[in-house]
């Protein structure tokens, strides 16, 4: 009997402990993700803050973001592998940080996960498309930026010739290779666009001997879709041109950097965090560009000249007026066939969904596991 005894109440304490963190989780159904209040904002990286590039500058927009008077506190993470986001993102949670954002498109589902579990926690999810009742995602249209780079690489070279290497064959990079190559040929239409894919966000080893491998096949001028500054640094080391992406990479190569299409996070994190604050905010997909401040370009090197500067300014402003779009038909596949008709504007999604390469370009779009930001 007392043995019984002894085993019902171990077993009852056992079981009250066991449902303490669920009683926790619960017990947020009762705030609203949109409460007004102070923020604590957590950011979940895919690369090193010193990148250069998209973790760098998605660290810059957390500074920016901590100035806010009711934005309490600020933290992140870099490095983090897509397998291990998720235990990343409920550390955060349950730290209490109510605006979590999670900056690469393998974590959406972890995201969701989570969000699901703390439902008084507001979580973002760039470059992806899943929403919930607290969990929004955001991107911008940084295809614009890359168009106006395209322009600068296509009026500098000498054996039209132009090689750009580029993360992951998957839509947010194939349009950014695209409209680079759409740019280039905009203003010289005799050139060539080489691609070379790395299979990897960040793996300067990789990006270098890429970019090597476009020079040995005569490209003048580099491109890139990668998160490193390997790409400036083997144009310069060998006496080319090139254009950056993510951030200003002048400093990395000054003799061979021409413009870069550069972010801005801040635009978009400052108005998810005062939305917040104010409790209004609400779960949708946020695709701002050039009109917001979102992407943008570099200054130009002093190499690239006058009249070259202002074709692409006043080609920036057609964008900004709404008198030009990017994939604005009529556009070719490598095949020759049309993809998007005459005076025929994509939609969002049909942008979101690109998989093709533009006529032009030389290179293939290779199978195999579809990785994202």
């Amino acid at each position: 009997m007392k043995n019984n005894l002894k085993k019902f109440i171990i077993s009852s304490i056992t079981g009250i402990f066991l449902l303490i963190p669920l009683m926790q989780v619960q017990a947020g159904d009762m705030a609203a993700p949109g409460k007004p209040g102070d923020i604590k904002a957590a950011f979940v990286l895919v690369g090193p803050v010193g990148d250069g590039g998209w973790s760098y500058m998605h660290n810059e927009g957390r500074k920016a973001l901590g100035k806010l008077p009711y934005v309490k506190k600020t933290a992140f993470i870099e490095s983090v592998p897509e397998g291990e986001s998720e235990r990343v993102i409920m550390e955060f949670a349950r730290k209490g940080f109510n605006l979590i954002f999670t900056t690469s498109y393998g974590y959406a589902d972890p995201t969701l996960n989570v969000a699901r579990r703390f439902p008084n926690a507001v979580f973002q999810h760039c470059s992806g498309f899943l929403t919930s009742e607290n969990m929004g995602n955001y991107f911008g249209r940084v295809h614009d930026a890359m168009y106006l780079a395209g322009m600068a690489a296509g009026a500098m070279t000498e054996s039209n010739i132009l090689g750009i290497v580029a993360a992951h064959p998957i839509p947010e990079v194939i349009r950014n290779v695209n409209a680079w190559a759409l740019g280039a040929q905009a203003v010289n239409p005799d050139v060539k666009v080489h691609v070379v894919w790395t299979n990897s966000w960040f793996d300067p080893p990789r990006e270098r001997e890429g970019a090597e491998s476009l020079v040995a096949i005569g490209a003048d001028v580099l491109g890139q879709d990668q998160d490193s500054p390997a790409v400036q640094q083997v144009a310069q080391r060998k006496g080319l041109y090139s254009t950056g992406y993510n951030s200003d990479m002048t400093k990395f190569a000054p003799k061979a950097h021409l413009v870069s299409a550069v972010w801005d996070w801040s635009p978009i994190l400052n108005s998810l965090a005062k939305d917040l604050h104010e409790g209004t905010w609400e779960p949708e997909s946020i695709w701002w560009g050039l009109k917001e401040g979102v992407v943008g370009l570099s200054p130009f090197g002093k190499m690239v000249p006058e009249d070259v500067i202002a074709k692409i300014e006043a080609k920036k402003q057609e964008i900004l007026d709404g008198k030009f779009a990017v994939f604005g038909g009529e556009i070719h596949d490598q095949s020759g066939n049309i993809v998007i008709p005459t005076g025929v504007t994509p939609t969002d999604d049909e942008l979101l969904s690109q998989y093709y390469l533009v006529k032009g370009i030389v290179g293939s779009l290779p199978g195999g596991e579809v990785r994202y930001h």
